[in-house]
């Protein structure tokens, strides 16, 4: 009898990180069987797609608006668990949706996989009881993780991050092709979600047209998700000045093609960081909040003070150090909650002073190049199967 994987995942990343792992599973056992929750990129690695969680999971699982919706679906994940039980449940990323799906799972004997840890050591400790609760084991993406978790009673593995299995092949840009060689390219990141580019994209746009007041020939790309393209497109409209210069372009699904040809980046936090670092673009990270909600509860709540994850990498690596502003290795402005004009004086900044550019991007290629070892979804794999306690004989695969 053939083993059986149910995947649920809530986001574009969570469905790119699945859609590896399912490719990995297959390689290492050909006659498994994969169903799910999940998006296209599942859908296409060969996964059984029950509901599609990722097109409209750009206004966020956090949302209150998506809670019925969240609900429903695991309504009927309970009934198809206690009609057609799965050997293994994996959560993909989104803890707030996936612990639900793994209590479900727990419930009725089925042992739960998390792949990418909750970020607990950022915010949200209290969270520490559900995830030995409910979750049997925990891949870990960050290297610092494993030992965490561990001293947190959690079974935790760390196996490489997602993203370097995923990269494209890189090819250094040449410095003649770089500014200040040729007017500077600026990328403005909007994030991957619908709520994230509406709390956002306004206020980047905002600072790029303090760029263009100090440097008029600059140059903006951005590259949009299928959730984020209607907003930034609305967005635009409002901002002719702009666009009637032709100082935009925007790519919906470019993000490789368009990161790398910048020489700095605006970018919303979260796993884009790292996705910049690893073309070596020097970035200054932003994430808008609601100021009242962030004094009334999200400083109290949160424990960090480091939120960009390049950051919170060297931080505990201790590779990629560089003192820059703030004392971290990349400007980070989370939660933003003034006005653009600090982050705009910033980029320009680095715009006057390319050696600050370059100096930012020698600390990236260090702190990337500690982590580049891909590999991460074999080893979720392997995890995986070894925790499905049924007779037959796993075939071993190899890297490619």
């Amino acid at each position: 009898m053939s083993r059986r994987v149910f995947i649920t995942v809530a986001e574009v990343s969570g469905d790119k990180h699945a859609a590896q792992l399912i490719h990995s599973l297959r390689q290492l056992d050909p006659s498994i069987i994969v169903e799910g929750l999940g998006g296209p990129e599942m859908a296409a690695a060969g996964a059984t797609l029950h509901r599609n969680t990722v097109t409209r999971a750009a206004m966020g699982w956090r949302g209150a608006l998506r809670a019925a919706e969240v609900y429903q679906m695991l309504r009927w994940t309970r009934r198809h668990f206690d009609q057609n039980p799965p050997d293994l449940q994996i959560g993909v990323d989104s803890p707030s949706m996936n612990f639900h799906f793994a209590r479900a799972a727990r419930e009725r004997a089925i042992p739960a996989l998390q792949y990418v840890a909750p970020q607990l050591w950022a915010w949200a400790p209290w969270r520490m009881k559900k995830l030995r609760r409910w979750v049997d084991q925990v891949a870990c993406i960050l290297p610092f993780e494993e030992d965490y978790f561990r001293a947190h009673g959690v079974n935790a593995t760390f196996v490489g991050h997602p993203l370097f299995d995923e990269l494209p092949p890189r090819h250094e840009t040449p410095i003649t092709d770089r500014f200040p060689n040729r007017p500077p390219v600026i990328g403005l990141l909007p994030g991957s979600r619908k709520s994230e580019a509406q709390a956002n994209f306004p206020r980047l746009l905002e600072a790029a047209a303090r760029i263009i007041d100090a440097f008029p020939d600059a140059k903006f790309l951005v590259p949009t998700t299928a959730g984020t393209h209607p907003t930034v497109g609305e967005v635009l409209k409002e901002s002719a000045s702009l666009t009637a210069a032709k100082a935009i372009e925007v790519g919906q699904n470019r993000f490789d093609e368009m990161v790398p040809r910048c020489d700095l980046c605006l970018t919303v936090s979260g796993t884009a960081t790292l996705h910049v670092a690893s073309f070596g673009v020097p970035m200054i990270v932003v994430y808008r909040a609601n100021p009242l909600v962030w004094h009334a509860a999200g400083r109290w709540l949160v424990p960090a003070r480091t939120f960009a994850l390049v950051n919170l990498l060297a931080k505990n690596t201790g590779a990629g150090v560089v003192a820059g502003p703030g004392g971290h290795t990349v400007p980070e402005f989370v939660p933003w909650l003034g006005p653009p004009d600090r982050v705009a004086h910033i980029a320009i900044d680095y715009l006057r002073h390319p050696e600050k550019l370059a100096a930012q991007r020698r600390a990236l290629s260090q702190l990337v190049g500690a982590l580049d070892h891909p590999g991460a979804s074999l080893n979720v794999a392997r995890l995986a199967l070894g925790m499905i306690k049924r007779p037959e004989t796993v075939k071993m695969g190899t890297e490619s």
